[in-house]
């Protein structure tokens, strides 16, 4: 088991356990840390804690209904060469790119998408 005050914990409601284990250590680099699929599992990459809740899970049986609809907020991953990971992803199939990449002056970025719809922000800084 991980130490709790080791990691930032975010909990990311899923459809698919195993999917979305698949998805985020395939793609994103994140380590698998436990699973009790399909109610639960928790992927890691660097200080961040993916806890990745199936509809088993007690974490998604506390959220009320009226809250099932994703927002706006992400998690935000920092890469080196923002091109080169899109090249990668599109290259592994995936469709899930939900903007086009937006230039600021921190830095670029663009949205995709787990398997579940939640949103994983790319980000190059300047």
């Amino acid at each position: 088991m991980t130490a709790p005050d080791r990691y930032a914990s975010v909990r990311y409601l899923v459809d698919d356990v195993q999917t979305a284990i698949g998805f985020y250590t395939t793609h994103l680099g994140f380590t698998l840390i436990s699973s009790a699929a399909p109610a639960f599992a928790d992927v890691v990459r660097g200080p961040l804690r993916l806890l990745l809740s199936g509809p088993a899970s007690s974490g998604a049986r506390a959220t009320p209904a009226d809250a099932t609809v994703a927002g706006r907020n992400r998690i935000h991953l920092v890469v080196d060469d923002l091109d080169a990971e899109i090249a990668r992803l599109r290259a592994a199939s995936l469709s899930s790119f939900r903007s086009d990449v937006v230039s600021g002056p921190g830095g670029r970025q663009i949205l995709l998408a787990d398997p579940a719809g939640n949103l994983i922000e790319l980000f190059q800084p300047a």
